[in-house]
């Protein structure tokens, strides 16, 4: 069997037969594409039967018939599609390997950039960010090319986690498979994002697949950095130690909040950013009132550290917090930062800032609630698009980059100086959208963010300070005061985030439905 390279990525031949997959899937291809019709001539093997030697050895198999002489735009579009999806390298094959060539050539072609599959935006991390943003954008208009680009299979409602951790919402509930929330009209591009070439505006993936736009979203998400606390990776999950902020871990700290007795509970909160602000405390609060109704709050020494000078960034909730502080008796410890643990001997070393003095502190541990430091992904600090904090560098109201009129971030992963909550991407991805859309049509940016992000704090179960503010900390409440007052805990608040605010995130926001989320326009910012 001869095999041609077309590029460092693509590779044709003429017919395989189901023994040569295990051959071919030891020199390196990951996937396999059929161009010849089953029944061309007796004794050919049949794609269904490639197929499953193939799916046996763990490559990707697509079949897109096409007869000689007969090939057109329709297939030389499904050919684009599937060798921008599949992992790379990819063998097609015909014949003879001279359809699955003219098909590849075609393929580029339509890219009109050497090989390039083309879009006219390219959204890059397929979470909450990513997908309210190409649904809204397809909602507003029909036809426009959306490739979103993401690796992972699940897709997480990360706020739900607090209320996991908290014995209300079971694990399950949060996840859902992200080939079902792929808004209609785009396609998933299925890899991870490895570096970027704004002024070629192409991108390429991990796998070394090259992906062209016209428009680039970028919104994969900030980093979780477990190993900046030395010892803590290795603990999670056994010996007391617990992490809200992995999906595995919240039902572990359902668990040992069930189980704990009596005893000492520590609770961490890194330097800021950090998704959520509120969620630390929301694991502490949560616990100590399961362990009040248990009656077993004064049989406990809770201990919240945290790396920040105040108990929240926005004074006017402060005074409701501390209330709920001195209820449960909760030693607080402002300023004291986790650096290492060891979860075996069950102990935690902060390093505490007292006015110009820095000492190392030590404490013993039952259970320990740690929230990791959180970075820009690798990738995104690394590029040329990255701010000094290797975040994303965007303009704080329209969402676009300073440098490349046609690129936008939002999410976690923007350099902007709103809490970093799924709230704020729910009113950032129209924003996003309609200002993708100017840059389509040469026009300026139309549309601007406020800053507003939300983090219903869950003091109790029942009760919930929600906490809605904008840039510069500017109060920016959804309710009347009369309906919810967001300074003080309120029942209304945790029905909201119970019962209401997880269908709207699956219905409304993943679907590009704007509910109380009307982005506004240029110079409207109060």
């Amino acid at each position: 069997m001869t095999i041609r390279t077309l590029t460092p990525t693509l590779r044709v031949s003429p017919q395989i037969d189901p023994s040569d997959i295990a051959a071919l899937a030891a020199s390196g291809f990951r996937s396999i594409v059929c161009n010849r019709p089953d029944g061309e001539e007796a004794g050919q093997p049949a794609a269904a039967a490639v197929a499953a030697a193939a799916e046996a050895k763990g490559l990707r198999f697509v079949h897109i018939p096409v007869v000689s002489g007969k090939i057109d735009e329709s297939d030389a579009a499904a050919m684009a599609r599937a060798l921008a999806e599949l992992p790379a390298p990819v063998l097609a094959y015909c014949r003879s390997g001279a359809r699955s060539e003219q098909l590849a050539a075609m393929a580029a072609a339509r890219g009109a950039d050497g090989g390039v599959a083309r879009f006219d935006v390219v959204v890059i991390g397929g979470g909450s960010a990513g997908l309210a943003t190409a649904a809204s954008i397809l909602r507003r208009r029909k036809g426009v090319t959306v490739a979103i680009v993401e690796p992972s299979e699940d897709h997480y409602y990360q706020p739900g986690f607090t209320m996991v951790g908290g014995g209300i919402f079971t694990a399950e509930a949060t996840r859902r498979g992200e080939a079902g929330l792929i808004p209609e009209g785009a396609e998933w591009i299925r890899g991870a994002a490895a570096s970027f070439d704004p002024a070629g505006d192409r991108v390429t993936l991990e796998d070394g697949r090259v992906i062209g736009y016209r428009a680039l979203v970028v919104c994969p998400g900030l980093k979780l950095d477990w190993d900046a606390i030395p010892g803590l990776a290795e603990a999670l999950g056994s010996d007391g130690v617990t992490s809200n902020y992995r999906y595995d871990l919240a039902p572990y700290t359902d668990r040992l909040v069930r189980r704990m007795r009596g005893g000492r509970a520590l609770f961490t909160q890194p330097p800021m950013p950090i998704k959520c602000a509120g969620a630390p405390q929301k694991a502490m609060y949560l616990s100590c009132h399961r362990w009040e109704r248990a009656g077993l709050l004064g049989q406990m020494d809770v201990q919240f550290h945290t790396a920040t000078p105040s108990l929240f960034g926005v004074a006017a909730y402060i005074p409701a917090l501390e209330a709920y502080i001195a209820r449960y008796g909760i030693d607080m410890q402002l300023e004291s930062r986790l650096v290492s643990i060891d979860g075996a001997a069950k102990i935690a070393i902060f390093e505490q800032r007292r006015g110009d003095d820095v000492r190392r502190v030590e404490e013993r541990f039952d259970m320990i609630h740690v929230v990791p430091p959180q970075v820009a992904p690798g990738f995104i600090a690394s590029s040329p698009l990255a701010a000094p904090s290797g975040f994303v560098a965007v303009d704080e109201a329209t969402l676009r980059h300073p440098s490349h009129a046609n690129i936008f971030a939002l999410g976690d992963v923007a350099a902007t100086t709103n809490a970093k909550t799924a709230a704020a991407a729910r009113k950032q991805a129209p924003v996003a959208a309609l200002n993708v859309l100017a840059a389509l049509d040469g026009a300026e940016p139309v549309a601007a963010y406020d800053g507003y992000g939300s983090c219903p704090l869950t003091v109790e179960a029942g009760r919930i300070v929600l906490a809605e503010f904008g840039y510069g900390g500017k109060l920016l409440p959804t309710f009347p005061k009369w309906l919810i007052e967001g300074t003080r805990p309120s029942r209304l608040s945790w029905l909201l985030k119970e019962k209401i605010l997880p269908p709207v995130y699956w219905h409304g926001m993943l679907r590009g439905r704007e509910w109380l989320a009307a982005p506004s326009p240029i110079g409207s910012r109060g």
